[in-house]
């Protein structure tokens, strides 16, 4: 199938995108690495009148730490993140999980800002956002907003954006200290999306939290007590419930509640002996 006709604009500053985009609301879609965005044209899931390339805006090619945040800039290539200089010491959890994310092919065009865009209920990156407590930065002509990323996700490759605004950056919290993280997934196969995916973090006083992808329709983040606590399984286990997991062609939701609690537990493990 060919994608239905459409227009296209190759924008030369962030003020052009958002005005663009402001003025021509659901007619337009922004278009970096296209990785999420093609296929979707492709099948006619999507159908816009306008693709407004932004590829070319060296502002939105950036990524800053002030010390507190990675924020990272609509532009900005996975493969560009995945090896930024001291991603392991700052953000290790963005460092665990980048490999994950598609091909090594796919990461060199595809963006962060996009997959976080796509909000396929699978994806890695959204994942992070979500464990680490991360914010969605967006632009509607000059009007800017932030959105924490458990109010951003909003359901199935469904988000708090409206048609008229675009994803300017995203911020990914770096590594708190004393706080020691892991990850995990299972798939088909290595670059598939994840079946289930696991976010764990281990924190200082001995608590827990466990993010997951592929289960529900959004990413989804629980606290837990440490795993040698005795109300640990029973935590663990009201949580992969919690998660109303579906039968689909890939996998039941009795499998996927197994794998909450398998991979849940192994990922939250390997965090504890990080920190220790």
């Amino acid at each position: 199938m060919k994608s239905a006709p459409f227009d296209y604009l190759r924008v030369d500053s962030v003020e052009e995108a958002a005005q663009v985009l402001a003025a021509e609301g659901g007619d337009a879609r922004i278009i970096a690495g296209g990785q999420s965005l093609m296929p979707m044209l492709a099948m006619r899931l999507a159908t816009p009148a306008l693709l407004v390339d932004i590829m070319h805006v060296e502002a939105l090619r950036r990524i800053d730490d002030d010390g507190k945040v990675l924020r990272i800039g609509a532009g900005v290539r996975q493969r560009t993140l995945e090896h930024h200089a001291g991603l392991a010491e700052r953000h290790p959890l963005l460092a665990k999980a980048l490999p994950w994310v598609g091909h090594s092919q796919t990461r060199a065009r595809g963006t962060v800002c996009g997959s976080i865009a796509h909000a396929d209920p699978s994806a890695e990156l959204a994942l992070v956002l979500m464990a680490c407590g991360g914010t969605v930065h967006l632009r509607a002509g000059r009007k800017k907003r932030s959105v924490a990323a458990a109010d951003f996700f909003t359901g199935m490759m469904a988000t708090a954006k409206a048609e008229n605004e675009m994803i300017e950056a995203v911020s990914y919290p770096v590594a708190a200290p004393g706080h020691s993280y892991a990850y995990r997934e299972i798939a088909r196969r290595h670059g598939d999306y994840a079946i289930v995916g696991c976010a764990a973090t281990a924190r200082p006083d001995g608590t827990t939290s466990l993010a997951v992808a592929g289960v529900a329709d959004q990413p989804m983040v629980r606290d837990l007590p440490p795993p040698d606590d005795s109300g640990f399984f029973d935590a663990l286990n009201q949580f992969a419930w919690d998660l109303n997991a579906r039968d689909d062609l890939h996998a039941t939701g009795r499998y996927r509640r197994d794998m909450v609690r398998r991979l849940g537990r192994q990922t939250i493990e390997e965090a504890v002996r990080c920190r220790d």
